[in-house]
């Protein structure tokens, strides 16, 4: 299997570098639908509070890799791109189980990802550059700086969108047979 991981911080562009594979077709299986999938199974709604509670509780009472345990069912195929590893358990599950995951890491300065977070209005993203602080600090808490570290790859994503797609083709192109 050919697997590819990303991770950042929030608002680092993950989720637009995973449209490139998509329109490859690529399986993409994004780990927060793991966390959105339990949120709602609680009969709460997608907040950035609710989504950080219970993905931190989960993480405390059933395991640091918990969001990899729950995404790997829905893993097939031969070539998967998997979005959001944020603790060294979860890469290393992966790893494990999948015989090999090269992480690939984005990474923007906090005003530009604050401000595309603002953006951009997702369900779970914070109203405010307070929330957002908090949220950064919450995964922050959970690993990520450490996943970010040991990535095989680093993009810096501060330019246009463009530069992020021709990074992503790149890595695609290299790694996916």
């Amino acid at each position: 299997m050919t697997a590819i991981a990303f991770t950042g911080m929030p608002g680092s562009g993950k989720t637009e570098a995973v449209k490139v594979a998509q329109k490859r077709k690529i399986l993409v299986v994004r780990m927060g639908d793991a966390v959105w999938d339990e949120v709602k199974t609680r009969g709460l709604t997608v907040t950035d509070a609710h989504v950080g509670h219970i993905a931190t509780e989960m993480r405390k009472t059933c395991g640091r890799d918990i969001w990899a345990l729950r995404t790997l069912p829905k893993i097939e195929g031969d070539i998967v791109i998997i979005d959001g590893v944020r603790t060294y358990e979860e890469i290393e599950t992966f790893r494990k189980k999948l015989g090999g995951v090269t992480l690939v890491a984005l990474h923007a300065a906090p005003s530009i990802r604050y401000r595309r977070m603002l953006a951009r209005g997702r369900m779970d993203d914070a109203l405010n550059r307070v929330q957002l602080e908090e949220r950064d600090k919450r995964e922050l808490e959970w690993g990520i700086g450490s996943v970010i570290a040991m990535a095989d790859m680093m993009f810096i994503n501060e330019g246009t969108l463009k530069d992020l797609r021709v990074f992503v083709n790149k890595v695609l192109d290299a790694i996916v047979p």
